[in-house]
């Protein structure tokens, strides 16, 4: 039997004999007795097992060690201890698999940088139980938000030939042996016959869907060869990409509101055990800062009115805030405080923003949105897509564009064009506003960023 099968309909077990299978957390032994934090990882607040001089193999379970794998047959009794309701009193226990001495998981606190270096054991650490359950909550909230409104799910591919952001930080595919290549490499000798990577966003291909099917989205993992150390970056990351037809901005910002209050509300939900444990060891107040996000008024603001805002602020700021460009980690969390809550930044300057959003009638900003969170800085970019032929062809030759290579985007345009808007939001990025957990190495299972690939 599981635990979480256990617990469903615990009082009607009570008094009876069960058998469970699971790991040792921790082993606290006396003279003629001892217990057993005991976990089989399908419930996260873990069973206390209980055995005296009266347990059928009592020397044998006294010699039991932590990290061992044990079956135990017992009777589950109310517990008088103060921190749980229930525990089990063993009749008899087996060893299914010894663990030494020095295994490295210990039950003491640990530093998540040693963690991540045994990564192979950390999800058994209370604090990655908790996270990782979280993570397959949220994946399924936001499964549950799409597939319940009719849109369709999109596996977009992870090899393409297809710069999306046109930014140059795709990482290569090939089978050509580079190592051994003097001069220029011809790509036509290549697999694909052509230079490949692996996907930055699967935003472009979403796009061709939704004007088939009207509402779709990807959720899938993204690759950016980004050479970055920072908390909130990794090479390999999962993104949910939806793109939505006869849709504008207006539209999708909606969308995005309605889609992050109900993944948190989810998550609160689901989760109040792991939540509370987050809430003690991670970040301090985070079960209120989700509920008050349920609730919140999301303010809608255009970016020259942020800057004005920056500027007027009695405030002496590391980057000045310059109109048409860019905002600072600074700006983004003054501007959430300012307003008490989440921000969308609308209608970017036009040089700073990717090929493919709507160009604005002042022919100096693009109908694109930014979705800041208090303490976050941004969770979502979103924009409506350019769907004028004409201004999109025109905007990707002012910015060197293979058009050949892109003519199948660009025929979209041309056959049966409508207006559509979609948004991107790094699903890490959302899992460290959930979880109170500050480094996105550990909210991904095994993290790969510049100069590790391990595991």
């Amino acid at each position: 039997m599981y635990l979480r099968d256990l617990k469903k309909d615990i009082e009607n077990y009570v008094g009876k004999e069960v058998t469970l299978s699971g790991w040792i957390r921790n082993h606290r032994r006396q003279k003629d007795f001892g217990f057993i934090d005991f976990s089989d990882g399908t419930d996260f607040v873990h069973m206390q097992l209980v055995y005296d001089k009266d347990s059928s193999n009592f020397e044998n379970i006294t010699a039991l060690k932590n990290g061992s794998a044990i079956e135990v047959c017992g009777v589950l009794k109310e517990s008088s201890g103060a921190n749980q309701d229930y525990e089990v009193y063993i009749q008899s226990a087996i060893l299914l698999g010894d663990c030494p001495d020095d295994y490295p998981l210990q039950p003491k606190a640990h530093s998540r940088e040693f963690l991540r270096s045994i990564a192979y054991l950390r999800p058994r650490a209370n604090l990655f139980q908790a996270v990782f359950r979280i993570r397959s909550l949220a994946a399924m909230a936001i499964h549950t938000y799409f597939q319940e409104r009719g849109y369709i799910y999109l596996n977009a591919p992870i090899i393409t030939g297809s710069d999306c952001e046109g930014a140059g930080e795709m990482f290569e595919v090939t089978t050509l042996p580079l190592d051994k290549i003097k001069g220029d490499v011809d790509y036509k000798k290549d697999f694909f016959g052509k230079k490949a990577g692996l996907t930055v966003s699967g935003q472009l291909q979403a796009e061709t869907f939704a004007t088939a099917f009207s509402k779709v989205y990807t959720f899938g993992p993204t690759f950016r060869a980004e050479d970055s150390n920072t908390k909130t970056h990794a090479a390999e990351f999962w993104m949910i990409e939806p793109e939505v037809a006869f849709c504008d901005l207006e539209g999708i910002m909606d969308i995005e509101e309605e889609m992050l209050k109900f993944v948190v509300q989810y998550v609160l939900d689901r989760a109040q055990d792991e939540l509370a444990f987050l809430d003690k060891f991670a970040e301090k107040g985070l079960v209120e800062k989700l509920t008050t996000l349920v609730s919140s008024k999301f303010t809608r603001i255009s970016h020259e009115d942020v800057i004005t805002i920056l500027k007027d602020a009695d405030v002496k700021w590391e980057f000045e805030p310059v109109y048409g460009e860019d905002i600072a980690k600074e700006h983004e969390r003054y501007i959430t405080e300012y307003f008490h809550g989440p921000v969308f930044i609308t209608n970017w300057p036009k040089d700073i923003k990717a090929f493919y959003m709507k160009q604005n009638e002042d022919g100096k900003t693009v109908a694109a949105a930014d979705l800041e969170i208090p303490g976050v800085g941004e969770l979502m970019g979103g924009s409506e897509r350019e769907a004028d032929y004409t201004k999109l062809i025109t905007r990707m030759k002012e910015l060197h564009m293979d058009i050949e290579e892109m003519d199948w985007y660009l025929n979209l345009r041309k056959y049966g064009s409508c207006v559509h808007s979609g948004f991107g939001m790094g699903f890490e990025r959302l899992l460290i506003y959930l979880t109170g957990v500050d480094n996105i190495r550990d909210v991904i299972a095994y993290p790969r960023t510049p100069g590790n690939c391990e595991f």
